[in-house]
């Protein structure tokens, strides 16, 4: 059977990094590519037009909130999640495995599936590699997660060998489960920070027919360095395995450049809206505490390099304002240049790889963020 998505890609001769395009059923995503996150059908304070105007080609939602609110069955009803939030881009829905990690003191584990109580109302609900493709064909998502169990990187080899040997066999299960023929699916690689393990479960989600990798299981308590080192584990093991590769839950502007030079095509993470809602804005400078007194008479824009709405119309000391005065627009406006910085930064890394400019851009924003970031 045909893949629902085509990726090509090309070595941009900066370690292991490429230039991709991917193509969905609603859309062509360039490659090195930051997705939003829209858990509940939403990227929090922002309209599918705001959005656009930031430049997100991808976004991702959640299978486990969208499945308990409002429910995949009445999203199916309503023709599907891109018509459901009025969003026509790609769409990429994860699992649930994340919040069997995240919300763990209300389940229990088991070889099937997992057994929880949901966070709404304490009803009892169970979730299998089979249910959560069930869910994802009916939310009609352009890529789907397989379910997976997504532990702490550091805890003992031992413990992380069960969950990551229990996400195969799963991924099996989420192959068989899987009807939808527009639809792609990802498998996920595990095994912590170990070396080994790293190399083993590559080997095993390789194997099988999946549309596209990705790399799950980091971003969760351990180090930088070790990251990175795992990364690279990965991509020698991955080889020259052509299908797209992606870096769950990772988004701060220093590790973009950490993976997207061992191979890294796609990121989702929550943290540049996370962070947009308490007041810190991402700027070519460095990161901005709009909290900080000092820019409540500061009438310069946030960004003066940034053409995003927030950034041509107001100042760091109306923000500053908004934010003390709890008002709702603090959190669209800092959220949409968050994330048009994110979108822009994206361009500006692709950009950079196709004309040889790259390290002069690594080096500027490494020197921005590498370290503490802060102008403020």
């Amino acid at each position: 059977m045909a893949s629902p998505v085509g990726f090509t890609s090309h070595a941009a001769g900066i370690g292991l990094a490429r230039l991709g395009t991917l193509t969905t059923a609603h859309g062509v995503i360039d490659t090195p590519q930051f997705m939003p996150v829209g858990t509940q059908a939403t990227v929090k304070a922002l309209t599918p037009g705001d959005l656009r105007t930031a430049g997100v080609q991808v976004i991702l939602a959640n299978t486990y909130h969208l499945s308990l609110r409002p429910g995949h069955e009445r999203i199916g009803r309503m023709g599907g999640i891109h018509r459901f939030m009025g969003w026509d881009g790609p769409i990429l829905t994860d699992s649930g495995g994340f919040q069997v990690f995240s919300l763990a003191h209300l389940g229990r584990v088991d070889d099937d599936g997992v057994t929880f109580a949901s966070h709404l109302d304490g009803s009892p609900q169970r979730l299998t590699p089979e249910r959560a493709v069930e869910i994802q064909e009916a939310l009609g998502s352009d890529i789907a997660m397989a379910f997976d169990q997504l532990v702490d990187a550091t805890l003992p080899a031992g413990e992380v060998a069960i969950a990551m040997r229990r996400t195969h066999r799963w991924a099996e299960r989420c192959i068989a489960a899987h009807t939808r023929p527009d639809q792609a699916l990802f498998g996920i690689v595990q095994g912590g920070v170990d070396a080994r393990l790293r190399r083993e479960s590559v080997a095993a989600v390789a194997a099988l027919p999946f549309d596209g990798v990705a790399i799950g299981g980091l971003s969760v308590g351990e180090t930088k360095h070790q990251m990175a080192t795992t990364l690279d584990v990965v991509a020698e093991a991955l080889g020259d395995d052509p299908r797209v590769r992606y870096l769950m839950g990772v988004g701060s502007p220093p590790d973009f450049f950490t993976a997207i030079e061992r191979g890294i095509d796609l990121f989702d993470c929550v943290l540049p809206t996370r962070v947009a809602r308490n007041g810190q804005l991402w700027t070519r400078q460095g990161k901005l505490n709009l909290r900080n007194a000092r820019f409540l008479d500061d009438p310069d824009p946030p960004d003066s390099d940034c053409g995003c709405e927030t950034c041509r119309n107001h100042s760091r000391a109306y923000l500053a304002h908004l934010f003390r005065a709890e008002e709702l627009l603090a959190y669209r406006l800092s959220s949409l240049h968050n994330v048009t910085y994110t979108q822009d930064l994206m361009r500006r890394i692709r950009s950079a790889l196709d004309d040889g400019s790259y390290g002069t851009l690594r080096e500027a924003v490494m020197a921005q963020y590498g370290g503490s970031g802060k102008v403020g």
